[in-house]
């Protein structure tokens, strides 16, 4: 009986994980990521952004970092108003961040994130948006100090595949 409802909830999740758009693709701008997107319907996504620095290496800078943000689509009911090919969005979110960065010894960061943005989602299965990524927390480099943007607080171009 155990095995028969696993099954089905095994089941039933992948159909419900299959059914939502996602994609998938790179940010690029002041640090270089991989993001993932998974849709909750139409009004709602999750957006993962992996991240490293452009600057790996140069004046002993390297960095990597992570935003996880839950972000709502066309909130307020605000859309652009298009009649051509394609659809234009706008986003808006909050999630976390953090990662590790270096000037000399390694140091870490911590906090809340936020996302906003707007992406043009194409007649084929392409996206182009434009993010900005602010994030408030901790680190130890300014012990026990408030960091304001963290290694990732830039705008970055993103090219999305859409499945």
């Amino acid at each position: 009986m155990k095995k028969l409802l696993f099954v089905a909830l095994l089941a039933i999740a992948s159909i419900t994980a299959y059914a939502q758009p996602r994609a998938i693709g790179a940010n690029l701008g002041g640090n270089v990521g991989f993001s993932y997107q998974h849709g909750f319907g139409e009004s709602n996504m999750l957006d993962i952004d992996v991240h490293s620095s452009l600057l790996s290496g140069v004046f002993g800078y390297w960095g990597v970092g992570a935003h996880v943000t839950y972000d709502w689509i066309d909130p307020f009911g605000a859309t652009f108003p298009w009649d051509k090919k394609g659809e234009w969005h706008w986003y808006m979110g909050v999630g976390g961040a953090g990662g590790l960065y270096s000037f000399a010894p390694t140091y870490w960061y911590a906090g809340v994130a936020g996302h906003i943005g707007f992406e043009y989602d194409f007649w084929f299965p392409l996206q182009l948006s434009l993010d900005w990524r602010p994030s408030i927390g901790v680190n130890n480099y300014y012990a026990n100090w408030f960091n304001v943007g963290g290694l990732y607080e830039g705008i970055t171009l993103g090219v999305r595949y859409k499945f």
